[in-house]
């Protein structure tokens, strides 16, 4: 009988522990129950960048690379790989989520109201970019219901009226900045590290940008914006608001994690690109790319495959792991200043002037000289008095150069100002994308609201022009 009380014993006292209340053990005691909103902001900017460096796509479309062997997105087949989908959900979910979250959690907190008004401002900027981005890409978007936990459907926003309500905020933005108080500290500010001075350049270079998009459908909205920024936005590299990667993971650039660390061998150059740099003997030809195997520049053709051997390959400053992602910089500031001035606005300068100025601070960001920059701006072809066609044209042309590794913004002006006219790629799905299609999710799940968008803006299609598209 003893041996079997001395079995039983245990299973009664285990059975007795289990009534003892044990929740406690659910507590997390090691995570904090806010999430800090510095923090979130530091997330949303690095998601942010993160996708406009990778970007592979665009840098097909506006024909800077080529592919070698899968012919998707060269061919305008963008739905294969899910890219507007993907587009659309990091700049929702990843970016404006934790920019929204982050400005909730700022608001409510103790800090300093001169930090926190500047602290507020800053995410406000990046949620102006942001939304940017997205009406640049689609065109009628979610604006006013987008962010709503309690609406799973929210309604698209007219792209020309959320274009205006981004300017009137981003206005504001700049007048609520206090170079006197400080921001978010430099390990939350992954773009300026806390300099608010830095900020207010951004902020009036967007706007001179913004008021630029618009110059052809509402003259007056432009003028006033570009007027009030000109002066006042980058004025030089150091200026640049821009992401800088490190050289060991997580947090190497996108772009080395796809041409160098994956060992895949899928992009290369683009003839379009490579051949006006090589008879130009453009400066930023051996920073661009490095040559084929036989140590030669040759560029491949676009929707078609190529011999990875036989072109010549993004260069190893495109693809370093500690490569920079520029939001905005100095080059396409004085890009717009000379456009300004070819407008008629008030700004300072000549056209002549800020077109060099761009072009010289393209080359000698990318590693050229003085040398080198001067004797380009000399050759006629170059010179502002010589180069071929109109100012759109002239501006255009090595605009699309100066924005190689900004493929975003480099598609952004040619569908803009039309320069350089560009060949579809071989087998082409369609026209030349003007946009993107809304993504598959939007059109299955927010069906009316995606139905009524699409009939707003003429149609679901990637040849459909944007508001700001006029020509």
């Amino acid at each position: 009988m003893k041996k079997i009380l001395i079995v039983i014993l245990p299973a009664i006292l285990f059975l007795t522990a289990c009534t003892k209340d044990i929740s406690s053990f659910n507590a997390e005691t090691k995570k904090s129950a806010i999430v800090p909103g510095g923090s979130l902001f530091t997330n949303a900017v690095k998601n942010l960048s993160d996708v406009l460096a990778s970007g592979s796509a665009f840098r097909l479309t506006v024909k800077h690379w080529a592919a070698a062997i899968y012919q998707d997105e060269a061919q305008y087949n963008f739905t294969t790989a899910s890219f507007p989908d993907n587009w659309w959900n990091t700049m929702y979910r990843s970016v404006l989520n934790n920019l929204k979250s982050s400005a909730t959690i700022i608001e409510q907190s103790n800090i300093s109201p001169a930090v926190k008004a500047n602290q507020l401002a800053i995410i406000d900027i990046m949620q102006v970019y942001t939304f940017h981005i997205l009406v640049s890409t689609f065109g009628n978007v979610p604006y006013t219901e987008a962010m709503d936990v309690d609406n799973l459907f929210p309604k698209y926003d007219d792209a020309n009226t959320i274009y205006a309500d981004l300017l009137k905020r981003l206005s504001s933005d700049i007048n609520r900045l206090d170079v006197s108080s400080a921001g978010f500290s430099s390990t939350e500010d992954l773009v300026f590290q806390g300099n608010i001075s830095k900020w207010v350049k951004f902020a009036n270079s967007l706007q001179l940008k913004m008021g630029i998009m618009i110059s052809d459908v509402n003259n007056t909205a432009a003028k006033a914006a570009v007027e009030a920024s000109a002066g006042k936005g980058i004025a030089s590299a150091q200026d640049n608001a821009m992401v800088q990667y490190l050289a060991v993971s997580p947090n190497t650039n996108p772009i080395y994690v796809t041409l160098i660390l994956s060992g895949r061998s899928d992009f290369v150059s683009a003839e379009d690109l490579v051949n006006p740099l090589v008879s130009l003997n453009d400066p930023r030809k051996t920073l661009y790319f490095r040559p084929n195997n036989a140590g030669s520049f040759i560029g491949g053709v676009v929707g078609k495959q190529n011999t990875f051997e036989d072109v010549a390959k993004p260069s190893t400053i495109v693809s370093a792991p500690d490569a920079a992602l520029l939001f905005a910089d100095y080059v396409e500031t004085e890009f717009f200043l000379a456009e300004a001035v070819e407008r008629g606005y008030t700004v300072s300068g000549t056209a002549a002037e800020h077109y060099n100025n761009a072009i010289k601070a393209s080359i000698l960001y990318w590693g050229g000289n003085e040398a080198s920059a001067d004797a380009y701006l000399l050759k006629p072809e170059v010179a502002y008095a010589t180069a071929p066609g109109d100012w759109k044209q002239k501006i255009g042309f090595q605009k699309w150069i100066a924005l190689y590794n900004r493929p975003f913004d480099g598609w952004t002006e040619l569908r803009r100002l039309d320069f350089p006219v560009l060949s579809l790629p071989v087998d082409a799905k369609s026209g030349f994308p003007n946009r993107y299609t809304y993504p598959s999710n939007e059109q299955s799940l927010n069906g009316t609201n995606y139905t009524a968008a699409a009939s707003a803006i003429g149609g679901d299609k990637v040849e459909t022009k944007l508001f700001w598209d006029k020509f």
